[in-house]
């Protein structure tokens, strides 16, 4: 009796998975997943704090316009108690007198002879117009140039001191009498002094007195 041979059982070649190629990119969670960012879409910035605005005086400033105003207004009240309009009273021989004056026109008694209808209203605006637009421009400076902010201090408290009396009484009270022989400069107060002063430190802040040079690197 004739046995037919065998067949060899065929046996299917199991496929290995190709191992995972993730050619250097961050494999993150499955899309869905919380968490997960889409592949190619930017990641959300972080959330950067409120930062507090500058502001637009330092208190030194305000506080030296404040003293300006103060000084100005109780010398004023002073020369109003002690001397009588016209009257004068020696402090240096030839050199420095005090003398009560009413000035209706600008700083250093300009305009003071002019007359023209609504002198007082329009004195009046001309100063508020100039203190607007001198604060105007104090906002636009930097804290360190602090020449130029403490000289416009100065300014704003001298014309402020100013515009009260002219609101107030319709003129300035003058007082401080400089004189050498018989030439007299024009009388003047406290707030034109600060004017004055505020002016000078202005004009050597132009020519970069007081001014940090930072050297650059080549």
């Amino acid at each position: 009796m004739n046995i037919p041979p065998e067949t060899p059982e065929v046996v299917a070649p199991v496929e290995t998975p190709a191992p995972r190629q993730d050619n250097g990119l961050a494999v993150g969670p499955p899309e869905g997943a919380a968490g997960a960012t889409p592949m190619g879409s930017p990641s959300a910035p972080p959330a950067v704090a409120a930062q507090p605005a500058n502001p637009y005086a330092h208190p030194l400033e305000l506080g030296t316009m404040a003293l300006i105003v103060g000084v100005d207004q109780l010398t004023k009240a002073i020369v109003r108690q002690v001397l009588p309009l016209g009257e004068s009273r020696t402090i240096i021989p030839d050199l420095l007198d005090l003398t009560h004056v009413h000035n209706t026109g600008a700083a250093f008694g300009l305009l003071n002879a002019a007359d023209f209808p609504y002198k007082p209203l329009v004195m009046i605006g001309i100063a508020a117009v100039a203190l607007v637009a001198i604060a105007a421009y104090a906002t636009q400076l930097g804290f360190h140039e602090r020449i130029a902010r403490f000289g416009l201090a100065l300014i704003l408290g001298g014309a402020f001191g100013n515009l009260i009396d002219r609101a107030v009484a319709g003129y300035v009270v003058d007082f401080v009498d400089v004189y050498w022989r018989g030439w007299h400069f024009w009388a003047f107060n406290v707030a034109d002094a600060a004017i004055t002063a505020g002016v000078s430190l202005m004009i050597l802040d132009l020519l970069g007195v007081g001014r940090y040079r930072v050297s650059r690197t080549v």
